[in-house]
């Protein structure tokens, strides 16, 4: 994992990790075509408004191939929010979930946010298990039909 490194996401890793969103959710969740679009608005809200002195997001890279990412970005009352925390699955299994999520946990708390929190689903099983020994908890519960699928949608936070 020494090769890798954390650079800034900028305009240019846009459709890059739109495409890799949308692909591999559909191979692995059965997402539809609607999942792309809510990425791809997401990356182009955090490019527009994004508060560099508050808000950050990184690509992983090892040897100039981009592995994943991860977003902390400004949250509803002081509160951070992970947002694109994707690993690309030749990248998995290696650790770099931790790094990546120690980076941004870290990070929030630079930048005093009174905690950090995200929006995933149930069945993200390795996610869930990362935030779980992270500390993070599920706050909140609920079955929705999205993308295409039927799904329970959680919320987890930690406070700081």
């Amino acid at each position: 994992m020494d090769q890798i490194t954390f650079r800034d996401f900028d305009a240019s890793d846009a459709d890059w990790l739109v495409a890799l969103h949308g692909d591999l959710y559909a191979k692995a969740e059965g997402f539809d075509d609607t999942f792309g679009p809510l990425v791809a608005d997401i990356i182009a809200d955090y490019l527009t408004h994004r508060d560099p002195r508050c808000e950050r997001g990184w690509v992983a890279v090892r040897d100039g191939d981009r592995l994943g990412s991860i977003f902390c970005v400004k949250g509803p009352d002081g509160w951070a929010k992970l947002r694109m925390f994707l690993i690309h699955p030749a990248a998995r299994g290696q650790g770099l979930g931790r790094r990546m999520l120690d980076l941004c946990l870290r990070y929030a708390r630079d930048c005093n946010y009174a905690g950090l929190t995200l929006w995933t689903h149930e069945s993200h099983r390795a996610a869930c298990a990362l935030y779980q020994a992270a500390g993070l908890r599920v706050v909140a519960s609920r079955p929705v039909h999205s993308f295409g699928q039927d799904l329970v949608e959680q919320t987890w936070q930690i406070a700081f």
